[in-house]
């Protein structure tokens, strides 16, 4: 009686990820025809590796899946039309996704999730359909760019002969990648060119970023949390942001860099230099501002943060907004008492509530307060009244996250902290890109419902795009700056009719039938 070969320790970790993923093993993977790639440098580069295997393995029961490096399969072939339709049936086909988080373990997902080729026998394999073969996955990675395109998968059934599986795929997988070099467009070639040039400067942390293609010197790769490079790619395709000279981002580690930007001529990418600042994380601006200080901004825009921020340590506060629930009288008596005593900074929230004769008792009460004071406000209609912008010493206003978006994936982090139930619970890097694409017209305020949302569709591990509410799971294509603007313009009148649509159209000067089909375009919910 032969014994079966032990199972190899990375099986056994992705059987437990498919177990404790709930998947059941009577399941299928999802057909899904239209969610892939037909023509990218990766399927063109594997369409005539897989002619030719074809031709040299005809009549030989083996089967070839080639798939993108979200394990979505891009192309199927075989050398025996017994193999196809076994193939077939198991619901193998283009389009369908065969990640760990669907289909358990396999010779395409786990190969991902491992970063290493690795043979799954028919036992091994976590669903039914697929124990009727032995598999061999091989990841894809493109020599320019060191970024893993995809898997190549060599299989057949679980009584052909394993030990040709993995020097084929091996093979195929080399021969791909010799064909991405070839086929590199002259783009990736320029910006392999200034990358090389930039790098000459020993222990300088630096990156090239380009569509599909990410170089980093070793000084940027021991600086960087792989969390932090969704942060400086939202950066680097802000183009707003680089009209500035100069960015000042905090890292997972805490360590503050400032970031600058350089065109790399002839392509879509940048290089970014990145250098190191003594300020970290948590450092109370203080020094440069002088109270009264008045902050204004979008709704949801973080003017209560940026008020704390300014401050430092504990503040109290006053809503402006309570006078709804308490009388004008009241709110204004409960104010003095507050104002008059020492005590730390005070902070009252949304003056531009207040009334004109309110906001004259409010700035005569403040003239003799020995507190530090921070006065907040939203930048709608009328905006904060004059006779409490006359007595602020400093005014800053906060910018809305779509001009910032480089910010939003350490945003997101520290917000999904406040929520998850473990400290494991984490933002994948796509989900973070994806977040930071968003122009998020709620602000700060929709990025903590959308974080809340997250924090509770999964309680460890990855929260990927899936996790996401329906709305956010999908990347929007890049606005010019001048549609930016027409959406800036269309949100600001619908904020301020109170979202009514016959009024903002009125305000813009459009039709009610244009304002909807301008909404449309500019992804406007």
């Amino acid at each position: 009686m032969t014994r079966s070969p032990a199972r190899p320790a990375a099986v056994e970790r992705s059987l437990a990820r498919s177990r404790r993923a709930g998947i059941q093993m009577s399941s299928m993977p999802a057909a899904r025809p239209t969610d892939y790639a037909t023509d990218s440098g990766f399927t063109r580069a594997a369409a005539p590796v897989l002619d030719r295997v074809r031709e040299e393995y005809d009549g030989v029961p083996l089967g070839f899946v080639v798939a993108d490096h979200e394990a979505r399969i891009v192309e199927v072939a075989n050398s025996a039309p017994g193999v196809g339709l076994a193939i077939n049936n198991a619901g193998v086909e283009c389009g369908s996704r065969m990640s760990e988080d669907e289909v358990g373990t396999n010779a395409v997902g786990t190969v991902l999730e491992e970063r290493r080729g690795m043979l799954v026998r028919g036992r091994d394999h976590y669903l039914t359909a697929f124990q009727q073969f032995t598999c061999y996955g091989q990841p894809v990675v493109n020599p320019m760019t060191r970024r893993v395109e995809g898997v190549l998968n060599v299989g057949g059934g679980t009584d052909e002969d394993e030990r040709f599986f993995a020097p084929v795929a091996r093979r195929m997988s080399k021969d791909i990648e010799d064909l991405l070099v070839q086929n590199s467009p002259v783009a990736q070639q320029r910006l392999l060119s200034a990358f090389h040039a930039a790098a000459r400067r020993r222990g300088q942390p630096l990156m090239v970023l380009g569509e599909g293609l990410v170089l980093a010197t070793p000084a940027a790769l021991s600086l960087l949390d792989p969390a932090d490079h969704a942060t400086i790619r939202a950066y680097a395709d802000d183009e707003e942001a680089h009209r500035r000279d100069e960015a000042r981002i905090v890292l997972t580690s805490g360590q503050a860099v400032d970031l600058s930007c350089l065109p790399v001529e002839g392509t879509d990418g940048v290089l970014v230099n990145l250098t190191i600042v003594g300020r970290s994380r948590g450092a109370a601006a203080t020094s440069d501002v002088a109270f009264p200080l008045l902050v204004t901004g979008e709704p949801g825009s973080g003017r209560t943060t940026e008020g704390r921020r300014r401050v430092g340590g504990e503040a109290a506060t006053i809503d402006a907004a309570d006078i709804a629930r308490r009388s004008e009288e009241g709110w204004l008596r409960r104010l003095d008492e507050v104002a008059g005593m020492d005590g730390p900074a005070l902070i009252i929230e949304n003056i531009h509530l207040l009334r004109a004769s309110a906001a004259t008792v409010v700035a005569r009460l403040l003239s003799s307060s020995p507190r530090d004071v921070v006065l907040t406000a939203t930048t709608d209609n009328d905006g904060p009244p004059p006779a409490l912008v006359g007595i602020c010493q400093s005014r800053i206003e906060t910018a809305p996250l779509r001009q910032r978006r480089h910010e939003i994936p350490r945003l997101a982090n520290e917000i999904l902290a406040e929520f998850a139930a473990t400290s494991s619970v984490r933002l994948s890097v796509e989900t973070q890109r994806l977040l930071a694409a968003h122009p998020w017209p709620g602000n700060l305020a929709e990025l903590r419902r959308v974080m809340e949302s997250a924090a509770r569709a999964r309680s460890a591990g990855d929260i990927i795009p899936a996790d996401l509410p329906e709305a956010y799971r999908n990347r929007l294509a890049a606005l010019s700056p001048l549609h930016m603007a027409e959406r800036d313009a269309i949100l600001g009148a619908l904020r301020a009719a109170d979202g009514n649509k016959v009024r903002a159209a009125r305000a813009l000067g459009i039709s009610r039938a244009t304002l909807y089909n301008r909404m449309r375009t500019l992804k406007i919910g």
